[in-house]
C-alpha cells in the first residue's frame, strides 16, 4: 500500500533526521583516534571525556519526550539538528581538550530529543507507522554508516578541525528543509476522541506514572536494554581504535599516513552497513518471533561474537576471519534493537507508551555510555582481552533479564500492563 502525501512528508522529515542524529553519533569514535594523537592524553581520561558527550545523549530522552508534548514535534526536532550542528561547529574550533568536552556535552544535549520526538511523531501523524518505522531505522543506519565513512575519507585529506565543519552542513540543510516541509503531525489521531495537543504531566504525575511503568514488566525490558547499551556504546566506540592495531589491518595502511586513519576504519564502517541488513531482518522477524525469544537468542550470539574477540585480537589471524566476525557483529548488534523496541510496545500500556520510550533510550543511551568510562580505563589499565571479557558480561546479563522476560510471559501478557501492540505489529 502506497504511502498518502502526509505520510510521505513525515518520512522524509523523520528519515532525515534520524540518519543525521547517527551521521554526527557514530563519527565521534573516528574523530577519537585522531583526538588521542593530536592531545596526546589517554585513553582512560578521553573515554571520560567522551563518555560525557553521550551520557546526555540517553539521559536527555525522557526530558525530551516531555518538552515534545508540551511545545510540539517539529520544534523539538528542528532544535536537535540545530543543536548539533552548532555541537560540531565548536568541535571544529576546539584547541584543548575541554572543548572538546563542551562541544561533546552540546552534541549529547541537543541528540538526546531526537528519538522521542521523532518516534511520537510518526506514532501521531503517519497511518502506515510500520511501513514509516521500518524506513526510519534503515535511515538511521545508513547514517550509522555514512558518518564514520564520510568522515574517515575526508581526514585523509584534510585536517580534522574542517573535517568537523563539513559534516555540520548537512544537519543546517536539514534545518532548512524541516523549516519549509508540509505535513500534518497529529493526522493519524484526528479522529481519536482525545486528540488535541498533549498535557505536560505534573512532577507528581510523572512520579505516579513511573511508578506504575515499573511495577509492570517494563522494569525487565528497561534492563536488559540497559545490558543491550552497555553493549552497544562500549563496542562502538572502541572497536575502531582496536581494529587499527591488529597487524593483518597495520599491514595495509595507507600510504599517506594523514590523521592516523587505516583500512581498520573501513571494515568498522563495513560493519555498520551490515547493520543495516541486520536492523532490517530483525524488523521483519518481529512479526513472527515473539521479542523475549528473539531478545534471548540475539544475546546467547553477542556473548560469543564478544568472546571470538579475544582469539581474534591476541593472535596474528588472518584478515578475512577479523572482516567475518565484523559482519556478524554489525548483523547481530542490530538486528536486536526492533526486538527490544517492540518489546516496549506489547509489554507497556498505550497510555504510558511516550514515558515508556523515554525510559527505553534512557537506558539504552544514558545508562549505556557507562560502558564507554569503563572500557577506556579496562583498555588502559588492562588488556583488550579483558575489555571484551567485560562486554560479554553485558550481554550475559542482557540475557539473563529476557531469560526471565520469557519464562515470566504469561503472567506478564495477562497483566494490567499488555497492550493491543501485538496485533499491529
Amino acid at each position: 500500500m502506497a504511502l498518502n502525501a502526509n505520510d510521505r512528508a513525515i518520512a522524509g522529515f523523520t528519515m532525515a533526521c534520524h540518519s543525521l542524529v547517527h551521521w554526527f553519533e557514530t563519527s565521534i569514535p573516528i574523530f577519537l583516534v585522531v583526538w588521542l594523537t593530536e592531545f596526546d592524553v589517554g585513553v582512560t581520561l578521553f573515554g571520560i571525556v567522551v563518555a560525557l558527550g553521550y551520557a546526555p545523549f540517553g539521559l536527555g530522552a525522557l526530558p525530551g519526550g516531555i518538552l515534545a508534548d508540551r511545545y510540539g514535534t517539529r520544534p523539538l526536532i528542528l532544535a536537535c539538528l540545530g543543536g548539533m550542528s552548532l555541537a560540531f561547529l565548536v568541535l571544529a574550533v576546539a584547541n584543548s581538550i575541554v572543548v572538546i568536552a563542551a562541544g561533546l556535552i552540546l552534541w549529547g544535549v541537543a541528540a538526546s530529543i531526537y528519538h522521542p520526538a521523532g518516534l511520537s511523531l510518526i506514532s501521531t501523524g503517519v497511518e502506515d507507522r510500520g511501513t514509516v518505522f521500518a524506513w526510519h531505522g534503515i535511515a538511521g543506519n545508513a547514517g550509522i554508516a555514512l558518518g564514520p565513512f564520510v568522515a574517515a575519507s575526508l581526514l585523509i585529506f584534510l585536517e580534522w578541525s574542517v573535517v568537523a565543519a563539513l559534516l555540520a552542513i548537512p544537519g543546517v540543510i536539514a534545518v532548512l528543509y524541516g523549516l519549509r516541509a508540509e505535513f500534518d503531525p497529529t493526522a493519524a489521531v484526528a479522529d481519536d476522541s482525545d486528540a488535541g495537543p498533549a498535557e505536560a504531566l505534573s512532577p507528581a504525575e510523572l512520579v505516579e506514572n513511573t511508578r506504575t511503568l515499573f511495577a509492570s514488566a517494563f522494569a525487565v525490558v528497561f534492563v536488559l536494554v540497559a545490558f543491550e547499551g552497555l553493549y552497544y556504546r562500549g563496542t562502538l566506540t572502541y572497536l575502531p581504535q582496536i581494529l587499527r592495531d591488529l597487524p593483518a589491518i597495520e599491514s595495509l595502511a595507507l600510504p599517506t599516513g594523514l590523521e592516523g586513519i587505516q583500512p581498520g576504519d573501513y571494515i568498522y564502517v563495513g560493519l555498520l552497513v551490515v547493520g543495516m541488513a541486520g536492523q532490517y531482518t530483525g524488523g521483519k522477524l518481529t512479526n513472527r518471533v515473539d521479542p523475549d525469544r528473539g531478545l534471548a537468542a540475539i544475546f546467547v550470539v553477542l556473548v560469543a561474537l564478544a568472546l571470538a574477540f579475544i582469539p581474534i585480537t591476541a593472535a596474528g589471524v588472518g584478515l578475512g576471519a577479523i572482516i567475518a566476525l565484523c559482519g556478524a557483529l554489525g548483523f547481530f548488534l542490530f538486528a536486536i534493537q526492533p526486538f527490544y523496541q517492540n518489546a516496549v510496545a506489547i509489554y507497556t500500556p498505550p497510555d504510558a507508551r511516550g514515558l515508556s520510550y523515554g525510559y527505553t533510550y534512557l537506558a539504552e543511551f544514558g545508562l549505556g555510555s557507562v560502558s564507554i568510562a569503563l572500557g577506556g580505563f579496562v583498555l588502559g589499565a588492562l588488556s583488550r582481552t579483558a575489555f571484551f571479557l567485560l562486554i560479554g558480561g553485558f550481554a550475559i546479563g542482557g540475557g539473563v533479564f529476557a531469560g526471565a522476560l520469557l519464562v515470566g510471559r504469561g503472567r506478564f501478557l495477562n497483566g494490567s500492563g499488555r497492550s493491543e501492540a501485538k496485533a499491529d505489529d
